[in-house]
């Protein structure tokens, strides 16, 4: 949490999957980030707050068991990476593209494209703030199908996420939070 935008984790089902609720403190207008299983936990958090769109950051089941109970809930648009949109459980509205960017309030948050955990694997970014999915953890690239697959996520985490800031915190798609500068240390 800072002055400009209040961040809501909540930690989902038997795989630890988290989910997220991004909100405008001045507005009270959000996005949830991936609708993992136990979807009333996640709504929980909703609360009063308006929200704008639903973003998927990957299209892998566990990030997905959710996912119509909070769409039907919130009546938001779903987005995500055009690559993974053919898996989600009804057609997105939106696509998420690489230097896209969406307003919730005055919370901007730009999407980048990760490609190598899964082909349409996209990361969020909102400040100083950004959302991995399965992209990265604290100890390094989350699971890959192949060694091309791999070799794809460690160039989309060198590349794209490696040169944001050092002070940028890491809110993964399972388990804890790090940050940037922790994560280039253990690479």
């Amino acid at each position: 949490y800072d002055k400009e935008v209040r961040i809501f984790k909540t930690s989902c089902g038997p795989l630890d999957n988290n989910a997220y609720l991004v909100v405008c403190p001045e507005t009270n207008e959000g996005v949830i980030i991936d609708t993992p299983p136990e979807p009333e936990k996640v709504l929980a958090e909703v609360g009063s707050t308006k929200v704008k769109a639903i973003f998927i950051t990957h299209n892998h089941r566990d990030h997905l068991m959710g996912f119509e109970v909070i769409r039907k809930s919130t009546g938001a648009p779903v987005g995500v990476h055009r690559d993974d949109a053919s898996r989600l459980p009804s057609p997105p509205d939106m696509e998420l593209t690489d230097g896209g960017v969406f307003h919730a309030g005055g919370v901007e948050l730009r999407f980048i494209h990760t490609p190598g955990h899964t082909h349409g694997s996209t990361c969020i970014l909102a400040g100083m703030h950004l959302f991995t999915g399965d992209t990265l953890f604290p100890g390094g690239p989350g699971a890959s199908r192949t060694p091309e697959a791999l070799e794809q996520e460690i160039k989309s985490i060198t590349e794209k996420l490696y040169t944001l800031p050092d002070g940028v915190e890491i809110y993964p798609g399972h388990g804890d939070n790090t940050n940037l500068a922790a994560s280039q240390r253990e690479y």
